[in-house]
């Protein structure tokens, strides 16, 4: 047994291993362009769907470490709409953390499919984080902020308008100017589906009915917004990690705090816009993003300094990979 042999011949996309800073498997495979038969690449942009979380979450407490906002500031006290139902003492924390009981436009325990949210209102018309508003803003709290644990994708769709209220920037200008570039991940941004720039990959999902594939352009936002949709390779994910985790991002205290366990139980820990995988005493900090057509998880084991990304725009099962690749290597 080997890595070729747990990431197998079917799968179809990018993969990149590392200890430190030595390469321990790498692969790509499939198509970016599958009409044409144009292959993906390792310097080929994917999408990564909720993955983008993790950048907002840097964003946000860079703001803090500046002084221009604090983790337990109110939304009700920086936001110049009106509210409605929603509860104005949510907290940065809150929503950081996925416990601020906010309406979540897309409820993943209750609706299975990201498409079905643009049955009734066009996708097309999703370019900035202010344009999902009416997809939330009139429904009531889901619970009362800090009591518990749910995942969240409006509370970063809010962390993004807040972002762009303190910078008066784009979120994704922001995050191009005070995280991309200084990591280096030329590769890596914010672009709208019908204007993609040169080596993107399109997204694919399976129709059942007609046995083809389809691109996913009309079941996402046609821009990502801060609850996700960044395209990136495999390599600035790698630039991402060393960056954030060398504390050239953030200070040594935030980023310890941003990776320590601030919500969740079991098998569902969350830091600061980030997972927590329990591996005997250790955690590792890992994000992850899922779109039909989309599916993509990067792991780092801090102790053993061990980096692994998946992405494949294909929808294959990157977190069942994952986690054979990690047992595979702690053998």
């Amino acid at each position: 047994m080997n890595l070729d042999n747990i990431v197998g011949g079917n799968f179809r996309g990018c993969v990149l291993v590392c200890n430190g800073k030595n390469e321990v498997y790498k692969k790509v495979s499939g198509y970016a362009d599958f009409a044409n038969q144009i292959p993906n690449t390792f310097d080929t942009k994917f999408a990564t769907a909720s993955a983008g979380k993790v950048f907002v979450a840097v964003a946000i407490l860079q703001l803090v470490e500046k002084g221009l906002l604090k983790l337990d500031d109110k939304i009700g006290d920086i936001l110049d709409f009106d509210l409605n139902k929603i509860d104005p003492n949510i907290t940065i924390e809150d929503l950081l953390t996925h416990t601020s009981g906010i309406p979540d436009y897309f409820d993943e325990s209750v609706m299975e499919e990201y498409e079905k949210l643009w049955m009734d209102f066009p996708n097309y018309k999703i370019r900035s984080n202010k344009d999902l508003l009416p997809l939330f803003i009139d429904k009531p709290m889901m619970y009362p902020h800090g009591s518990k644990f749910q995942y969240n994708n409006t509370g970063f769709v809010v962390l993004a308008i807040i972002l762009e209220s303190i910078s008066r920037k784009s979120f994704d200008e922001y995050l191009n100017q005070h995280i991309f570039e200084p990591c280096q991940m030329k590769d890596t941004g914010y672009y709208e589906l019908d204007r993609l720039p040169a080596k993107c990959a399109n997204s694919y999902i399976f129709d059942e009915e007609r046995e083809e594939y389809r691109t996913n352009i009309y079941s996402v936002d046609a821009k990502g917004t801060g609850a996700g949709g960044a395209f990136t390779t495999v390599y600035d994910i790698k630039l991402f990690w060393e960056h954030l985790l060398s504390e050239k991002l953030l200070s040594k205290s935030t980023t310890a705090n941003m990776l320590a366990h601030h919500s969740g139980e079991n098998n569902e820990l969350y830091g600061y816009g980030i997972w927590l995988k329990k591996n005997n005493n250790n955690l590792i900090p890992f994000f992850t993003g899922s779109d039909p057509g989309v599916s993509f998880i990067s792991s780092y084991d801090i102790q053993k300094e061990l980096l692994i990304v998946l992405v494949s725009n294909y929808e294959d099962n990157v977190w069942q990979l994952c986690r054979n690749i990690a047992e595979y290597l702690d053998e």
